[in-house]
């Protein structure tokens, strides 16, 4: 079985060191989906959103959080993040739009956080800037979808 690597050996939570790895290329892939009524998607597409540009702005907000992941959980490391990407797909047979983000880094630790930091802050601001038209939209399936690099290697979700 694999020990959980943010406690130590009396069981309190730490930050890991990994002064002594390797850096090596990193990257890792999120995913969620934000659900709405089909006219609240109508009214994102057509650009009549009261607040704005709702996907440009959703994706600024993902780009954003990535880089600010370790100063929102507590045991993340502060990375210097080489790239990061958030797309918004727009689902119109099911009424939501699908975020995906990808963050990129040369590093000692990997940045699953940061992916899964960016993909929910989009969400969320997704949710933001069209909550006043529909309070019944709900934020779902966000997991990691892929990672590679470092020691655990290359993982794929099923």
């Amino acid at each position: 079985m694999m020990k959980l690597t943010h406690l130590d050996a009396t069981g309190s939570a730490n930050m890991v060191d990994v002064s002594e790895k390797t850096s090596t290329s990193r990257t890792a892939t999120a995913r969620a989906k934000v659900v709405m009524r089909p006219e609240t998607l109508a009214l994102i597409l057509e650009g009549k959103a009261a607040k704005g540009d709702v996907l440009s702005t959703a994706r600024i907000a993902g780009i954003m959080a990535a880089k600010k992941t370790h100063e929102l959980i507590p045991l993340c490391h502060p990375l210097l993040i080489n790239k990061v990407s958030v797309e918004l797909e727009p689902d119109t047979q099911e009424a939501c739009i699908h975020v995906l983000a990808t963050v990129k880094v040369e590093g000692k630790t990997g940045v699953e956080m940061e992916a899964l930091t960016a993909c929910s802050v989009a969400c969320l601001t997704l949710y933001d800037m069209c909550k006043a038209v529909d309070r019944a939209m709900r934020i779902a399936d966000l997991r990691l979808v892929e990672k590679s690099g470092g020691k655990s290697g290359h993982f794929v979700a099923e």
